[in-house]
């Protein structure tokens, strides 16, 4: 175990003898620290963190910080869970549950770009990147493979579908769905073809989901007869978590904006 002499780590801290933190670093009694972790300068670590091996922790980063929730009560017992080789940049702040026993959750292979901001309870996936100055409410939830450009804010209880992307300056209020690209103020452009290309699928999967967005968005149908239409026909499984995430938000989904008819 490699410490810094002006760290301060609590002796009931559980961390792996790999483990390198720090000048300035504050661990606090209630961390565990997996193996191959890094903790660079100044980062505060408090609170009942578990954090997994091979995860990189940047300059003033604070992790596991008590919730901004004005009805949160400070005896309440819950914590920050964040899975294996994760890296998050400086001064990234993530606090921790609101409400006895729950817990806000990083997956694996998440990379949480500087100055980024995950509200309590928020629960991302695997393998998410989110850009520098990103902010989450609380209770938002990202799916694997989400990326999420700089600047972007994202409403408290929103989710954001796996292999989505939102662009820099993106201002979402209701839920994006998987495999899209969203920008401006809950607006979509279309399928995240790029992205599913990246990801490996070949071009009959990805020329479903575009025939799954297409009935949803331009078939002049309400989403609810969209979703409708979809139960009668047979569709891969991907292409099924696209509706049913649908038909399973509260806050109602992002649009394509309104196209305007061309002069005759």
């Amino acid at each position: 175990m490699k410490i810094h002499p002006t760290a301060l780590v609590s002796p009931r801290a559980e961390i792996a003898d790999d483990v390198e933190i720090g000048p300035y670093a504050v661990i606090g009694e209630e961390v565990k620290l997996g193996a191959g972790c890094v903790v660079h300068a100044r980062v505060v670590i408090e609170g009942r963190t578990t954090i997994g091996e091979n995860n990189s922790i940047g300059c003033g980063t604070v992790l596991g910080a008590p919730p901004q929730d004005l009805a949160f009560n400070g005896e309440v017992r819950s914590s920050l869970r964040i899975g294996t080789g994760n890296t998050f940049l400086e001064y990234v702040t993530v606090h921790r549950g609101t409400k006895d026993g729950s817990a806000t959750v990083v997956g694996d292979g998440c990379r949480i770009m500087g100055g980024s901001h995950l509200g309590h309870n928020v629960v991302l996936g695997n393998n998410v990147v989110i850009a520098d100055n990103c902010l989450f409410g609380g209770y938002v939830e990202v799916g694997d493979g989400a990326i999420l450009g700089d600047g972007s804010v994202f409403h408290q209880f929103l989710r954001v579908g796996p292999l989505s992307v939102a662009r820099s300056g993106t201002r979402a209020v209701k839920d994006i769905p998987p495999y899209v690209e969203a920008y401006w103020n809950n607006y979509l452009s279309g399928v995240n073809t790029a992205g599913l290309r990246k990801a490996g699928w070949p071009s009959a999967a990805r020329l479903e989901i575009q025939r799954a967005f297409d009935l949803v968005y331009r078939s002049h149908l309400n989403v609810s007869q969209a979703l409708q239409k979809a139960r009668e026909t047979e569709w891969s499984p991907a292409a099924r978590v696209f509706f049913d995430f649908i038909a399973a938000s509260k806050r109602g989904i992002c649009r394509e904006p309104r196209r305007e008819s061309s002069a005759a």
